[in-house]
């Protein structure tokens, strides 16, 4: 038997602990890499936009922190929390090549005002656009 899969507010109820985490990963980031580089000035807010290595920095260590934990145990800390695991579509574990592939789907449902992640409802096996393109689903874990 397989096990069952996520819900629309178990996915969004994770995905948000794990942002509360990668705002904490990127501010550390910020800290411990930007600002002696800066020599402890940071990056204005109107200068953002026009130094395109320092928002390419923050989204790889995103990026990092994602693929790392999708590719090696299946779950990050939000989807541990909520007892949700990441397979490939066979069950097997995620290589990393399809955990970046999700990476960068889940941003695409994400700024698609969030409609790839509403594609759950509609989508007769409640995949999202991330899960499609990525070829791996969630599934949540049975109770210890």
């Amino acid at each position: 038997m397989s096990p069952p899969f996520p819900g629309l507010a178990r996915r969004l109820a994770a995905a948000l602990y794990d942002g509360l985490l990668a705002a904490g990963l990127t501010f550390t980031a910020h800290v411990l890499v930007v600002l002696p580089l800066t020599l402890g000035l940071g990056v204005a807010p109107q200068r953002i936009a026009a130094n395109p290595f320092y928002a390419l920095f923050l989204c790889g260590v995103v990026m990092v922190f994602f693929c790392g934990f999708w590719s090696g145990p299946g779950k990050t800390l939000g989807m541990q929390a909520w007892r949700l695991r990441l397979v490939a579509l066979d069950g097997g574990p995620v290589p990393r090549t399809l955990a970046c592939q999700r990476f960068f789907a889940a941003i695409l449902s994400w700024a698609a005002l969030g409609l790839g992640f509403l594609w759950a409802l509609l989508d007769p096996e409640g995949l999202t656009w991330h899960d499609r393109l990525s070829r791996t689903r969630l599934v949540v874990e049975p109770r210890a």
